[in-house]
């Protein structure tokens, strides 16, 4: 009977995705109201051109509350994909709205949830024109451009994953406040970061650190000295 109970919990513990359309029209409007509001300026620049006709994982650092929205930006502003996002579960049980908006949850310190997680999160790359975004540092960090180290989640992935179907795209995230009061936030998608399923983790998890690592490097410089190079705004 115990081990039935536990069985049992350890299902519950995993929250699914149950996307509702009239709740992404909402909150896709809501989130770009919020992110107009509360920042000087919100600066995109896209370098993936591939989307319309692949599936995508975005991967992209994680420094703060915001990124949750992030994911229902671009895909509204820009990509208009099938898409879902990694979520932690306690910020879904105290957001429980995150699940309609296609969100799921991932538990990293129950390893015991985390195969309905991966098996999800295949489901998704496996739709057309699907699309799932996570933040493989796996917890809020300060911002850094030097210093990434990924989860193992992000490359177990993609070691399942056709890299002739699904693309990696690095996402860079840098606020500052060197212009103004309010915060800008500059977002930058990166090119598509080739990979193998014959990779070891370790290896994969290396480059696509370092590429995210990079990327950063150049969006903070490009946020300073070349503003035009962020061609859509919010």
């Amino acid at each position: 009977m115990n081990s039935t109970k536990a069985a049992k919990k350890d299902v519950d513990s995993f929250i699914p995705a149950d996307e509702s359309p009239l709740y992404l029209l909402f909150f896709g409007l809501t989130a770009q109201i919020l992110f107009r509001f509360h920042f000087h300026q919100v600066l995109i620049a896209n370098r993936y051109r591939g989307y319309h006709n692949r599936r995508t994982l975005y991967y992209a650092n994680h420094t703060s509350w915001w990124d949750g929205l992030i994911p229902l930006l671009l895909n509204r502003k820009i990509f208009r994909q099938r898409a879902r996002a990694l979520m932690e579960d306690k910020q879904m049980r105290r957001y429980p709205f995150f699940r309609k908006l296609g969100a799921f949850s991932v538990n990293l310190s129950d390893k015991r949830s985390l195969p309905s997680t991966l098996s999800q999160s295949l489901d998704t790359l496996k739709r057309e024109k699907g699309a799932l975004y996570l933040y493989p540092e796996g917890e809020i960090r300060p911002f850094s451009s030097q210093d990434l180290t990924f989860e193992k989640g992000l490359a177990w992935i993609l070691k399942r994953c056709d890299p002739a179907l699904v693309d990696a795209v690095p996402v860079s995230i840098y606020m500052h406040t060197a212009f103004s009061s309010r915060p800008q936030l500059n977002i930058h998608i990166g090119e598509p970061v080739p990979y193998s399923p014959e990779m070891e983790i370790s290896e994969l998890n290396r480059m696509l650190e370092e590429r995210l690592c990079n990327d950063l490097q150049e969006t903070a410089k490009l946020a300073f000295h070349h503003k035009e190079e962020f061609e859509i705004r919010v």
